[in-house]
């Protein structure tokens, strides 16, 4: 019999790290890995892969949004997170806004907190970005939670 190792079984919630720079360049990436990290959402830590395009432009800026993926934005894993936006527009047809600051967010998800940067961990092949919540908004709050779970269930991830 096949055995998981133990954080196989963990359900991450799916998002979009999305960011900007004070030049105009930006990006937006898909991360599983982030928690909140103090009580009432003050903080939140976001874990980026430290090859990604999106973790330059956050370090020049430190400033993102962390957008919560609903359901029916599957196809964003493979448009966001299997391409690199060194070299592609991900906003191209991405039904998105600028936020107060210059920072994209995606109108379809279910929401998004916008953070400002406080500091930063390396962490192997990740760095952690602990992040200051400026404002959360909701926009659409009846969508379902797209998840490792729903995606390992539709064949569209891995392990």
């Amino acid at each position: 019999m096949l055995k998981k190792r133990l954080l196989k079984y963990k359900n991450y919630d799916v998002h979009s790290i999305t960011t900007a720079t004070a030049d105009g360049r930006r990006n937006a990436n898909i991360a599983t890995w982030v928690m909140q990290s103090a009580l009432g959402g003050k903080l939140l830590t976001v874990a980026l892969f430290n090859v990604d395009f999106t973790i330059e432009l956050v370090r020049e800026s430190g400033l993102l949004n962390v957008n919560l993926l609903a359901q029916d934005q599957t196809r964003l894993i493979q448009k966001l997170g299997r391409v690199s936006g060194r070299t592609v527009d991900k906003f191209k047809n991405l039904p998105h806004a600028l936020d107060d600051r210059g920072v994209p967010y995606l109108t379809e998800a279910i929401g998004y907190a916008q953070c400002r940067v406080v500091g930063s961990v390396e962490s192997n092949d990740h760095t952690l970005f602990v992040c200051e919540v400026l404002r959360q908004v909701v926009l659409s709050p009846d969508k379902p939670v797209l998840t490792n779970d729903f995606l390992r269930a539709h064949g569209l991830v891995r392990g």
